[in-house]
């Protein structure tokens, strides 16, 4: 890339002359009583000046020189060349997309995730991921929304995806069997505007098709698994798949944890995880979110909804009692089974706290 005057390049290492000449033993000795100079390259203050205000001719000019450098840059380039932050930007909030959970889109700050992104959701086996990207396509898929799912595993559970509330006939599922076709297929996708969410399940599965081309026993260069455990919060410094390219591309980065099991009675029903945003470049990074995951079901719905709507004044509580549309509810699994038996109930209360907690609509 040409750069041109005025420009600033960063990260750039180039080798510089010699400041001070190597000396040798003799001639240290004698550089003791030397006299010295000012070798620091600022000069007085007097040498420099205000840059002065342009006038209109100045302005015209310029305005004139700026013209003929677009179009000689849209002329060379075609229409990708176009500097404009509107043409990227159309709009100053950023349009998003709900991940199915309330306490997730509070730490995400913005109410979900933006669309026109790359999210990185990342954790050990069984965490919650896949359940995680399913929530966030029912939710893109009730706002008409079309989805695909790039399924690199060949895991995916279509029960699951039923359960959750996927729409699954209007769902586009691949098994690409090599990454330079699922990258294709993912280009040719965003690039058609049609699709609101596509998910790549998962990173570490993607295989080259030059690395199933060759023989197991080739050894044309050394591998090394390097592992670190992180320490600090949110655990930066932790090795994913990827590279470290994904980071940097992440708008968003959520690592999840299974913190425990979710029992009735004496009977395993599901998983306890932290969401953790390590990432963020639309909001203040370093939140998290405690989930329940119900397995055959996905997040606990009712469970988040009556604990926010308590905090926020919609439900009533007093002891272990609830009051939920003049109806008393003694205990939480009482409450939290009327929810989503009465028709409109949940969804009612879900979008009286979305109000609430997300000023603008979303």
């Amino acid at each position: 890339m040409a750069i041109s005057f005025n420009s600033i390049v960063l990260n750039a290492v180039s080798r510089s002359p010699r400041l001070f000449p190597k000396f040798t033993r003799r001639d240290a000795i004698t550089f003791v009583g030397a006299s010295t100079c000012h070798l620091s390259s600022v000069g007085d203050v007097s040498e420099y000046q205000f840059d002065e205000f342009h006038d209109d001719n100045k302005e015209i000019k310029k305005d004139g020189a700026l013209r003929e450098a677009l179009s000689q840059l849209a002329g060379d380039f075609g229409r990708e060349s176009m500097l404009s932050f509107q043409r990227f930007f159309r709009s100053r909030h950023t349009p998003v997309i709900s991940t199915g959970s309330l306490k997730l889109d509070l730490a995400l700050g913005i109410g979900g995730l933006p669309k026109g992104r790359m999210v990185e959701i990342y954790g050990r086996e069984a965490s919650g991921k896949t359940t995680l990207a399913l929530h966030i396509i029912k939710e893109a898929q009730k706002r008409g929304g079309y989805c695909a799912y790039f399924d690199v595993e060949n895991a995916m559970d279509p029960s699951l995806a039923d359960a959750i509330g996927v729409n699954t006939q209007n769902l586009l599922i691949s098994l690409p069997d090599c990454a330079e076709n699922l990258l294709c297929a993912v280009d040719t996708l965003t690039k058609s505007g049609s699709v609101d969410v596509i998910v790549v399940d998962s990173v570490a599965a993607l295989v080259p098709q030059c690395e199933i081309d060759g023989s197991i026993g080739d050894n044309k260069r050394d591998v090394r698994y390097n592992s670190k455990q992180g320490q600090a919060f949110g655990h930066m410094d932790e090795i994913t798949c990827g590279g470290n390219a994904l980071k940097f591309y992440s708008a968003i980065r959520l690592r999840m944890i299974r913190t425990g099991l979710l029992k009735n009675e004496d009977k395993v029903t599901g998983l306890g995880v932290c969401v953790q945003v390590v990432k963020n470049k639309l909001a203040p990074v370093m939140q998290k979110a405690e989930l329940g995951i119900q397995f055959g079901r996905g997040f606990c719905r009712e469970s988040e909804v009556l604990e926010l709507a308590c905090e926020y004044g919609i439900i009533n509580k007093e002891g272990s009692n609830y009051y939920i549309e003049g109806r008393i509810f003694s205990g939480k699994q009482e409450a939290e089974r009327y929810l989503p038996e009465k028709d409109g109930v949940l969804e009612n209360i879900a979008m009286d706290l979305r109000t609430i907690l997300f000023q603008r609509k979303m």
